[in-house]
């Protein structure tokens, strides 16, 4: 039963963040004179795109709730699930109020950056290396990149290119992550006492 939840687990994260890519990529293209670095990710929710953009990362908000469930019923994380579900809460905050709803679109978008990071960093110890070292420097990377973007400090990519920085990189660490729990043999719960 512990087998089939890591699965589950694991197949709900990889689906979240891939349709969540695939998402931004097509909301970027359909949304004209839209700029990667000079327009901010949110922008594809008020636009064009608005549709495909909103449902993607609300969509990306329940499908990590619902993966956080099935983790928390493998581990003996505490804090794991709790980091992630509060981030993927912020997901769903990010779809429902857009830029439009400016300072509960900031709350949620800031929410759902720094719990997402810290999610990343905290799962080290339900890994083996080397995905455990690069889950700690994908959310690390992820810190600092929101860091730079709230200082206004874009080194050159831009506003949106910078804020892609801390979007991609925890992305590519739930698809990463979900893949190691799809194909993890062992008890995730004894390498995980948070």
């Amino acid at each position: 039963m512990k087998y089939e939840n890591k699965k589950i687990a694991g197949l709900l994260l990889i689906i979240g963040g891939i349709q969540c890519i695939l998402a931004i990529t097509i909301a970027e293209a359909l949304y004209p004179g839209y700029s990667i670095s000079e327009n901010w990710i949110s922008d594809l929710g008020v636009g064009p795109s608005a549709l495909i953009f909103n449902s993607s990362i609300f969509l990306l908000g329940v499908l990590g709730v619902a993966a956080t469930y099935f983790i928390q019923r493998v581990s003996n994380s505490k804090v794991l699930p709790i980091l992630y579900t509060i981030a993927s809460v912020g997901a769903m905050g990010v779809g429902l109020f857009t830029e439009d709803v400016l300072v509960l679109h900031a709350i949620f978008s800031l929410i759902t950056f720094i719990f997402a990071g810290l999610s990343a960093i905290i799962s080290y110890k339900m890994q083996k290396p080397p995905l455990s070292y690069l889950s700690v420097m994908l959310g690390a990377f992820a810190l600092l990149a929101i860091v730079f973007t709230f200082s206004g400090t874009y080194l050159g990519l831009g506003k949106g290119g910078m804020e892609r920085m801390i979007a991609y990189p925890v992305l590519l660490w739930v698809v990463g992550f979900g893949g190691y729990l799809i194909g993890s043999s062992s008890d995730i719960s004894e390498a995980s006492k948070l």
